[in-house]
């Protein structure tokens, strides 16, 4: 019997020599998929909600939204509508007061520069949008100046009050910097400061665009206005999809 033990002793010997030769993996294998959500994020720029129950003049509501594309990348889009009341003021005389009134559709890209640790969705984005409005502006009322009275100006009712100018339109493009923040699951609040460049400007020619819905005011001799956007939204997640080892390295 001790012959055939020792001779399996010798047939194993050099397994067992070979086994003890060969260093051991001590490394904890990660073994968790991590995985990104992708889906459509949808909401409201709640700025202007509450400017419309603040200021009696003014009446907007702006949807907003943008579908993630890749790790980074994204489409976004707003649409709005916008009525807005203003007027021409000098030495307490109103020289004109009008009413603007329209629709307009931004569509562009946002690319995400902020780095988030696994779990996290905040994003900081700068990204451009391509706008087109379209529009009416009703002159509701204007005053002419008295050119015979030179010691004291008077002004003097225009003609024809509350003359409506449709068909107006406008183009432009937006450079867009912003950031969201996921303040509970799928709920985001964000921000964003926009600079507009007039690329088209429709205007009647008795009385021009002094404000355009969805690009704010006109300045005269410039082509450029500033626009800000606060929203709320709620990111719809429809799939997920691996996080790529070298996008794990990263972060």
């Amino acid at each position: 019997m001790s012959k055939y033990f020792i001779s399996i002793l010798i047939g194993l010997l050099p397994i067992l020599v070979k086994a003890q030769t060969e260093p051991i993996d001590l490394t904890q294998k990660d073994t968790v998929v991590y995985k990104d959500s992708y889906g459509l994020r949808v909401g409201a720029d709640i700025s202007k909600l509450v400017l419309s129950f603040a200021d009696e003049d003014y009446t907007g509501l702006e949807l907003v939204g943008d579908y993630r594309l890749t790790r980074k990348l994204y489409l976004a889009a707003e649409i709005g509508n916008e009525t807005k009341k203003q007027d021409e003021s000098l030495n307490n005389t109103i020289l004109y007061d009008y009413e603007t009134s329209g629709s307009y559709i931004k569509a562009g890209v946002d690319m995400n520069t902020y780095t988030n640790w696994y779990g996290m969705n905040n994003a900081i984005t700068i990204g451009g949008r391509y706008a087109v409005a379209s529009f009416s502006q009703t002159l509701n009322n204007y005053s002419l100046y008295e050119t015979n009275q030179f010691f004291n100006p008077v002004f003097l009712p225009g003609e024809n009050p509350n003359r409506e100018f449709s068909g107006l339109s406008a183009s432009w493009l937006e450079f867009v910097v912003g950031t969201k923040v996921e303040l509970f699951a799928n709920i985001f609040v964000g921000m964003s400061a926009r600079l507009g460049f007039l690329v088209t400007n429709s205007e009647d020619e008795q009385f021009p665009n002094l404000w355009i819905p969805g690009f704010n005011k006109v300045t005269d001799g410039s082509n450029f206005g500033v626009n800000y956007n606060y929203s709320i939204s709620y990111f719809i997640p429809l799939y997920k999809k691996d996080k790529k080892k070298k996008e794990e390295n990263d972060q």
